[in-house]
């Protein structure tokens, strides 16, 4: 009986410690692309990219499990694109009318995947 209670308490310790997990995964980012990998996402990662008018951000993203929220936004203007509970696999192009830096936010619940923005001139 002893064995079983600690043994039953060792697996709850790990599942909440990974319950607790944050991010788990990989990120790069500069001016001009934000690339990400995770086991794991939950929390809000951001990335500033530049852009000139007539630039397109290209936006895809691969989802394994849980959810994603997106935003990119220039500043306190309205997003040029916005989703929430995202679970399925997708990719899209946003259309750059104003230069500037447009901030790129994921927010991952439970999420597992993958995500890249590339600016592309044109």
């Amino acid at each position: 009986k002893k064995s079983l209670l600690i043994v039953c308490t060792l697996a709850l310790m790990v599942y909440l410690t990974a319950c607790g997990t944050k991010f788990d995964g990989s990120r790069i980012g500069n001016n001009r692309e934000f690339n990400m990998e995770y086991r794991v996402l939950n929390t809000t990662e951001t990335q500033d990219l530049t852009a000139e008018s007539g630039d397109t951000i290209s936006g895809k993203m691969t989802v394994h499990k849980g959810s994603l929220s997106i935003k990119i936004q220039k500043g306190e203007e309205e997003p040029v694109y916005e989703g929430s509970g995202i679970s399925v696999s997708d990719a899209f192009d946003v259309e750059i009318d104003e230069s500037g830096t447009y901030t790129v936010e994921v927010t991952g619940k439970g999420a597992k995947g993958s995500v890249s923005f590339i600016v592309e001139s044109n």
